[in-house]
């Protein structure tokens, strides 16, 4: 569920008209609807209300500090993956204690700025980066909370560029390996173990891998503790996926995922950590474009769009399919039309849709990209020396610019010429 529908005719976010922000704003632009972020983050809370728990949501999802203080202020804790998005959530508000840091490839200023300004726990992917961690904290005179994410080897079926689980993805540490692990975390001078973690992947759509999942990381929860560890919590990750058409069956609910971890691992006693992003973001935002030209090709006909695959790159980069709907609704029985719909960069690949059946469109009418909120505007680029697009929060009958476009002359300041030229 969004809430981004229809009224009169004209599709709004929340209270507000989308053909009046992209006047004020111009297009392209991406547009969040606070309603949405709030309920969808509060379904994962309520399925885990039973447990103890903290849902930290997966910053890399979509990184504006304006959601992420909306989130925060409902009591999310935050999963960061570098020091930029640590210090977004710092700049939103939260509080250290409720960060987690993952990610293969921290470095080592990053590792010392996290201890420097609170961390709730460094999620460890592998034996250096562990040694990395207690070598710094002994300096600070710090100790570091740690997880060991361990890879247990599960096919997530899911796209194989956002599938983390297998042996063969970069992710972790192998499961059979953690025991040894483990024992040298307890030797190291500077850290605390506090729990484990795993993460499979992204964007799935069915249960059963999880469960295979949490079910090797309940077993290898009795092993530690029976080798004298202490483990109190559970970081679960997150990906569970959210349906991309409206035809789609759709993917387990929250409800349906909390009641699975209950079962699987409630009866360990550990505090549960999931990092739930694209669920909680993804159809919180829609991006919002218009046809620049209707283009009648040989053998198919091109909707030629203001929005690129800078702006969307899910669908080049991925083959991700996002709706297409007009902002102005079309009265049922009007004509369709199939269409490729693309972008202006110079590339084949900027292509959003191939053969998509869509209202009669003219130049200047607007389109909207929906379940766009997730991995959008986070993806962006200025590839051709194209504006990051704006993006716009609402709020009930309010709406606020919550990242301008920026200038073509603020983007050339960027470029510094040496002095030989």
């Amino acid at each position: 569920m969004d809430h981004f529908l229809y009224r009169g005719g004209v599709l709004h976010a929340e209270d507000v008209a989308v053909p009046e922000i992209a006047a004020a704003v111009g297009t392209p632009f991406y547009v969040y609807s606070t309603a949405t972020l709030t309920r969808h983050f509060r379904l994962f809370s309520e399925a885990l209300a039973p447990l103890p728990h903290l849902v930290c949501f997966a910053i890399k999802s979509l990184s504006n500090v304006a959601v992420l203080k909306v989130l925060g202020d409902l009591g999310a804790g935050m999963d960061v993956v570098s020091i930029g998005e640590y210090l977004r959530a710092r700049a939103a508000g939260v509080p250290g204690e409720r960060i987690v840091f993952s990610g293969v490839g921290k470095t080592r200023d990053e590792i010392r700025m996290a201890l420097e300004g609170g961390i709730r726990q460094f999620n460890v992917e592998s034996e250096p980066e562990m040694r990395a961690i207690s070598g710094i904290a002994s300096a600070l005179g710090k100790t570091a909370p740690i997880t060991l994410r361990v890879n247990p080897d599960v096919d997530a079926r899911t796209h194989a560029k956002i599938a983390t689980g297998k042996s063969e993805n970069k992710f972790g540490i192998p499961i059979a390996r953690a025991r040894e692990v483990y024992a040298e975390a307890a030797r190291l001078p500077g850290l605390k173990v506090v729990g484990i973690d795993v993460h499979i992947g992204s964007q799935l759509t069915e249960l059963a891998p999880f469960e295979a999942a949490f079910a090797k990381v309940a077993e290898l929860t009795q092993t530690l503790r029976a080798d004298g560890h202490t483990i109190e919590r559970l970081d679960l990750g997150g990906g569970l996926g959210i349906p991309y058409t409206r035809s789609n069956e759709a993917p387990p609910l929250p409800v349906e995922y909390g009641a699975m971890i209950q079962r699987t691992l409630g009866h360990l006693g550990c505090e549960i950590e999931i990092e739930p992003g694209r669920l909680i973001s993804g159809n919180s935002g829609i991006l919002v474009s218009e046809v620049i030209y209707v283009k009648n090709g040989e053998g198919r006909d091109f909707l030629i769009l203001d929005a690129a695959m800078n702006d969307l790159v899910r669908p080049a980069m991925y083959e991700a399919h996002h709706d297409i709907i007009p902002v102005i609704e079309g009265a049922p029985g009007d004509p369709v039309q199939n269409f490729d719909v693309v972008g202006p960069v110079c590339e084949t690949g900027d292509t959003f849709a191939k053969g998509r059946s869509l209202p009669l469109l003219a130049e200047g009418d607007l389109v909207a990209f929906r379940s766009a909120g997730a991995y959008g505007a986070v993806m962006a680029s200025e590839y051709n020396t194209r504006p990051l697009v704006p993006e716009v929060l609402v709020n009930g009958h309010q709406f606020a610019v919550i990242r301008e476009r920026p200038t073509f002359d603020e983007i050339l300041a960027r470029d510094k010429l040496p002095e030989w030229l």
